[in-house]
């Protein structure tokens, strides 16, 4: 990257946010209701270090914004996250685990496999891992986060109630998307929060950050590379390296999109640098991208004002913040969380029109502001076709709750769509003589 580059993004990150600082500060706090839970989860249970996850996340957020200038995420790696919390991890295993996917990762982009991987993937798979990912978000949600919500309970701040307001709320921004969802949310929950807080003598101090630095054991690599590292390996790759590129060319086509080997050795330093500290890996994912469009971030600024609210917090508060953070409403939170579903898998939506990166079909061959096709994109079979190759990919994504399965099961059922033209390419080939036995 050049600095002529640097300096076009720069640009459009401080001109976005002089106009829409609103809806900026508010799409970047989309993506907390995946951040939030995962990190006072791990570190409640001594895994990670919550000062070092804000500091090093803040500082991440803060460069992505500068070099990509896009509103990319820097969230937990779920599966990592979920083995972590299942098994209890040391700070060893769990870093060791991050350092395994950084790796893999660092040299996928280097040999330029990733860019390869990106290429070859059909555009039916790749909509099929936003679609599947969006809905095990909204699953996950209702399953997880909701389902411990009662009428009035468990406390006046957090119940069925305020998620059903909150989801009424969300509801209404459909129509009225100039409106600052997350950070009224964010805003309303954080009062509940010290509210609670208060009661209960839990409220935050000044604890400045002391660091500390992580080496992991030989069984700590074991353990965290076999037991969680590669479970990771497939969803990185996929949901947060080239499913992550597309959203972003889908959703800012006016936004240069950064290539995948740029995202993949984002990806890479990340780990690689902060988990020694203890800090939770990390990775650039689909669904946050979503969750802060869909909230208003259109920049890097949105994440970029994060990373500084992120890294103040992490210096000055630390460890003291778990307490507060572990009454934020679960109620706002989840219905966060469904929102960033939702808009994940409305992407599907465009598989078979103009818009599809594979079609065929540009900006000069469309009519008008309604997007009317010249002439049929993709002949009824070939929709049927594609539809199908998306539904196979979702279904066994979320049904064996693996990004890996859900991709294979889609390559596969996109192979056997293929596999009459490639036997008439070979006897093509042989009637002319091209293929000597």
């Amino acid at each position: 990257m050049n600095i002529e580059n640097l300096r076009t993004i720069s640009a459009h990150n401080l001109r976005t946010f002089r106009r829409h600082y609103v809806s900026e500060i508010s799409g970047s706090l989309g993506d907390l209701g995946t951040f939030l839970p995962l990190a006072i989860t791990l570190a409640i249970n001594g895994t990670v270090s919550l000062s070092s996850t804000l500091i090093f996340s803040g500082i991440f957020n803060i460069l992505t914004g500068l070099l990509f200038g896009i509103p990319l995420p820097v969230q937990p790696m779920k599966a990592i996250a979920a083995v972590a919390i299942a098994r209890s991890f040391s700070p060893g295993t769990i870093a060791a685990a991050g350092f395994f996917v950084a790796i893999c990762v660092f040299i996928f982009s280097v040999t330029g496999l990733l860019r390869w991987f990106a290429n070859a993937i059909p555009i039916p798979v790749v909509k099929g891992i936003q679609v599947g990912a969006g809905l095990s978000l909204i699953i996950a949600s209702g399953g997880n986060i909701l389902s411990s919500l009662k009428w009035v309970n468990p406390s006046w701040a957090d119940n069925l109630i305020w998620a059903i307001a909150a989801f009424v709320f969300l509801i209404s921004t459909n129509v009225y998307r100039n409106v600052p969802y997350a950070l009224l949310v964010f805003i309303l929950g954080l009062i509940f929060a010290i509210a609670r807080s208060a009661v209960s003598a839990s409220l935050p101090s000044f604890e400045f950050w002391h660091p500390w630095l992580v080496i992991p054991r030989p069984h700590d690599w074991v353990v965290g590379g076999l037991d969680a590292g590669i479970g990771q390996l497939p969803l990185t790759t996929l949901n947060s390296v080239v499913a992550v590129v597309y959203l972003a060319s889908d959703l800012l086509p006016n936004v240069p999109t950064p290539t995948v080997t740029a995202v993949g050795l984002s990806v890479a330093g990340m780990n690689l640098i902060g988990c020694w500290f203890g800090a939770m890996p990390v990775c650039h994912g689909s669904g946050g991208l979503a969750a802060q469009y869909r909230f208003g971030a259109r920049s890097g600024a949105s994440v970029v004002f994060l990373g500084a609210l992120k890294l103040i917090i992490g210096i000055f508060f630390g460890e003291s913040l778990v307490g507060l953070l572990k009454l934020f409403p679960a109620a706002f939170l989840g219905i966060m969380v469904i929102a960033a579903g939702l808009e994940l898998a409305s992407v599907g939506e465009s598989l078979n029109t103009s818009g599809a990166r594979d079609s065929g079909k540009h900006g000069s061959e469309i009519i008008g502001e309604g997007s009317q096709e010249i002439g049929p994109v993709f002949s009824d079979d070939e929709r049927k076709k594609r539809w199908t190759v998306i539904m196979v990919t979702v279904g066994f994504l979320v049904g064996f709750k693996n990004d890996a399965i859900g991709f294979v099961a889609g390559i596969l059922c996109h192979w056997a769509y293929q596999l009459p033209y490639i036997v008439d390419g070979v006897r093509e080939r042989w009637s002319q003589g091209r293929i000597r036995v």
